[in-house]
């Protein structure tokens, strides 16, 4: 059994302010749930909904319910748990919209998309570019419209994403296909499609930097695929992190900063609630 203390467990993967913040939420979790350490998942709901009840400030029940997922985070990884009872439960903001799993890809779906051909060369390489971008690291349209050219790493594989008013700056691994098919592109394609000086990226196909209504003509050529569902950089990438929680089981930590997410919370939506758990739920709080 790993010995480590919860504050220094939280000091380990945190900042000093977060890690003193989570602390200090914890212990007073503590404070009124002194069995807490062998909470189940029925009553980690009970506790939700009291959470939901005293802060009507959402982001404050937000964070509450991040510090204590960190506390069973901690059991878990100092093997005192080998479950974690409230892992799916989060607590739902004002005009927040559930993620219906339903209307999102799959993985298999998602690379199709790298199959469609262009029957121009260049525009093939840079619509694969592109779509890479959307399916493998999960960006959103506008910081694939920032990305500049001295933010690929090809030696070092990577992708450096700038930080924006809503998401975290990240630097993000290639893939190893994406590395040979952006050496194409760099190096030969975009020399050849590009007409004015830019340091941007993606450029279009009149040589200059790509705009929201380039991506759009991308994706309006792809649609056909999927006519049953909105096919968009918004539905790829929110597929994108869906898949990772819930296909790839990455952790939760991983799968927020792919994302960018500031907050734990906007990735935990993310999460498929198994339906037993769901039935137990309504039962409990919304009998008929």
């Amino acid at each position: 059994m790993n010995k480590q203390t919860i504050k220094e467990f939280l000091y380990q993967h945190h900042t000093p302010k977060s890690a003193e913040n989570y602390l200090f939420t914890i212990n007073n979790f503590l404070k009124t749930h002194p069995k807490a350490k062998k909470h189940n998942y029925q009553k980690m709901v009970e506790c939700i909904v009291e959470i939901n009840t005293r802060y009507p400030n959402p982001q404050t029940r937000s964070r509450t319910i991040s510090a204590i997922k960190r506390y069973y985070d901690y059991l878990v990884f100092t093997g005192q748990r080998n479950d974690h009872p409230c892992k799916t439960l989060t607590a739902k903001k004002k005009g927040e919209h559930s993620i219906q799993a339903q209307d999102l890809f799959s993985t298999e779906e998602l690379e199709s998309l790298m199959q469609r051909e262009n029957r121009y060369k260049n525009l093939d390489i840079r619509n694969k570019v592109l779509i890479s971008l959307l399916i493998y690291q999960g960006l959103t349209s506008d910081e694939i419209l920032r990305l500049e050219i001295d933010n690929i790493d090809l030696e070092a594989c990577t992708v450096y994403v700038k930080a924006s008013s809503k998401l975290n700056r990240r630097t993000l691994p290639l893939k190893a296909n994406q590395v040979r098919l952006f050496d194409s592109y760099i190096n030969q394609v975009r020399s050849e499609m590009i007409m004015i000086k830019t340091n941007r990226f993606i450029i279009s196909k009149l040589g200059r930097p790509l705009s929201t209504d380039g991506i759009g003509t991308v994706m309006d050529i792809l649609n056909p695929l999927f006519p049953d569902r909105v096919l968009n950089p918004r539905s790829i990438r929110m597929s994108v992190i869906s898949n990772c929680l819930n296909e790839r089981k990455m952790p939760l930590e991983d799968v927020q900063r792919l994302a960018g997410h500031k907050w734990p919370s906007s990735t935990e939506k993310y999460y498929r609630v198994d339906s037993n758990q769901q039935r137990e739920l309504i039962n409990r709080y919304f009998p008929l």
